[in-house]
This record gives C-alpha cells, structure tokens and sequence, in this order.
C-alpha cells in the first residue's frame, strides 16, 4: 500500500549478507483459520515440512523484522517483533523502510526475513501483474502460489481488507450529492477545476493507484497535489488544497475526521488483505512461524485494525506500545 510518516525515515542498513540460521526447531501442521467473511485457504505450507520440532519454543533463533514506513505497518512490524521475543527469539528491528518496492527488495535479498505485505500489493507491484483477481480468497491464492517461485511463504492472511480508497469531507459529499467512484467521475467531468485531488507519490504512481482508476472509470484530474500520506487526510477535511484524496480503508482517521469513503462501484481496486511474508529458508528452518501467528491474523479484524490504527494517528501513541496493549488484550503476550 501506500506511504506516510509518523516517525522521521530511517537509513536502510544493510546487514551483509543471509541471516545465519542457527538452530532448526520445527512446528505443527498449519491449521490457522480466517473469519468465515473473508474465507482465505487455511493452509499456506502446502511442499513445507511441518511436522518436526518443538511448538513455539524460538529460544536461540534471530531474526530480522522489516516494514513499511505508515502506521498500520509499524504497528504490524511491532506485533511481530514482540510475539517473535515473546517465543524467546532475539529479533532486530529493521521496521519503517520507506516504500513497498524497498521493503519487499530487502525480504527478497535477505535483508530482513518478514514483514506483512498485501495480496493486491503483491500480486500487482511486485508480480507485476494489471489485472487483480476477483475475490479475495482467490487473490490470495493467487499471489500465495505464484509467490512461492521468489522464494517467499505468504502465512494466512489477517480478515482485514487495507484497501486503497477515495475519501473527501462528509459534509462536502452531501453537498455534492456523491456516493461513488462513479459520481465523482460524473463530477470530475462537469466540474474539472473543482475536482481536486490528493495521494502519496506512491499512489500517483501505481497501477493499482490513480493512473488506474482513472482509466477504468474514465476520468482525469486535471488537479493534483502530491502530499505525504499523513497530510491528505487533514487536507481532504479542510477542502485544502483537495477535495478529494486517497485513503486507506483501515485508518483511523477516516471515522474520527468524519470523511466519507465513495463506494468502489467498478470493483477497481484490488483485495489488500495483509500477510506476513516469510522466506522460504527461514520458515522450512522454523515452520512452527505458522501456527504462532495463527492466532494473531485472526484477531486482527477491520474493527480491530481501525482501533489501532487511530491509537497511534489520533491519539497519539507509539507503534510499539499499541502493540503491546493488542497483545497483551487478546492473551497473547505483550512483551
């Protein structure tokens, strides 16, 4: 998905090569399950050998956690980390890599060995695919499998969809009389010096960004401003400089600045549900990664993601403390 920053960006530090693994312990068969709304496959280890070892004991094994640089990605490079030292790994933190091309350059090159990605993200920035899969039990499936030839194990996903979005003030929409993608196209049309928009470089960019949905819906936006992510929630609120922004569909700030979110009524943008992806060399040396995150993706609902999403961007809170708190509410183990 998408970028913006709460915390200032962080060097990428290169680590010198493949993390060593230093003990093989093994786990039980995946039998991680997904909310019945989202119905996603229950086993991502089909080829993987899951059967030795011994459970979620992790003493002794290291790790490297990466992440996206936005909030919802901090948050879930937190949770990992400390469910990871809740097991009795040694983990570095290498979260807040700036962009998604980045972050999955470095799981790929051995940088890091984990951070949650997103099927759409996947399937279209890094498998460079056009065309999303409708469903998304199938876009999973979809970006799961052909994964798997980069050497990366996509865990089941969370029931959570952080899919892209177009939002502007509640009020304006009722204004304006806009409910969908549609309207606003009809809008954009009629009314191009009004029909301001802003989004993340990221977003500008993507093919499953604003290049995108204009052509699937025919439209063009002769105005466009160029913020961080952050910034585009508080300008489309403000009528300034936009109207109109991109969004993520789990932020917590859509419901607390009162944005309404135009229904996407072409079905253009792909599923985003999140994944931790995992190397293959790292998960066949510890499999039992699979059931110790099992219940983890579960808990994390859409309600759930919004929640914590605006602890940090509402309210105030760091990443690694609204992780602790997740944690520790669900019985997991906050560190």
């Amino acid at each position: 998905m998408g970028t913006h920053n709460h915390r200032a960006k962080r060097r990428f530090t290169l680590l010198g090569g493949m993390l060593l693994i230093l003990a093989a312990c093994g786990g039980g068969e995946s039998s991680n399950t997904l909310d019945p709304d989202t119905s996603a496959p229950a086993s991502t280890t089909a080829g993987v050998d899951t059967t030795s070892g011994a459970g979620g004991d992790l003493s002794g094994a290291s790790f490297v956690v990466g992440s996206k640089e936005f909030t919802e990605q901090l948050i879930l490079g937190q949770i990992t980390k400390q469910v990871l030292e809740n097991a009795g790994a040694t983990v570095e933190d290498q979260t807040g890599l700036v962009g998604s091309q980045v972050v999955r350059e470095a799981l790929v090159s051995g940088e890091i060995d984990m951070y949650w990605e997103y099927t759409g993200t996947g399937w279209i920035t890094h498998l460079g695919n056009t065309t999303p899969v409708a469903g998304s039990e199938e876009q999973f499936v979809a970006v799961r499998d052909a994964d798997a030839s980069s050497g990366i194990v996509w865990l089941d996903p969370a029931p959570f969809n952080n899919t892209y979005a177009i939002a502007l003030a509640s009020e304006k929409a009722t204004e304006l009389g806009l409910t969908t993608v549609s309207d606003l196209a009809t809008y954009a049309g009629e009314n191009p010096a009004e029909a301001t928009l802003c989004g993340a470089a990221e977003f500008l960019g993507r093919d499953d960004g604003l290049p995108g949905l204009e052509a699937a819906y025919g439209m063009t936006f002769a105005n466009v401003s160029e913020l961080e992510l952050g910034l585009v929630y508080t300008s489309i609120d403000q009528g300034d400089p936009c109207v109109f922004g991109e969004v993520f569909a789990t932020d917590g700030r859509i419901a607390a600045l009162d944005l309404t979110v135009l229904e996407d009524d072409e079905s253009f943008f792909p599923s985003y549900l999140p994944s931790l992806n995992v190397r293959q060399e790292v998960f066949e040396a510890y499999p039992q990664l699979a059931d110790l995150f099992a219940p983890v993706a579960e808990a994390l609902d859409t309600a759930t993601m919004q929640r914590l999403n605006a602890m940090v961007d509402v309210d105030g809170l760091e990443p690694s403390d609204v992780a602790t708190q997740f944690l520790t509410e669900m019985g997991l183990g906050g560190s």
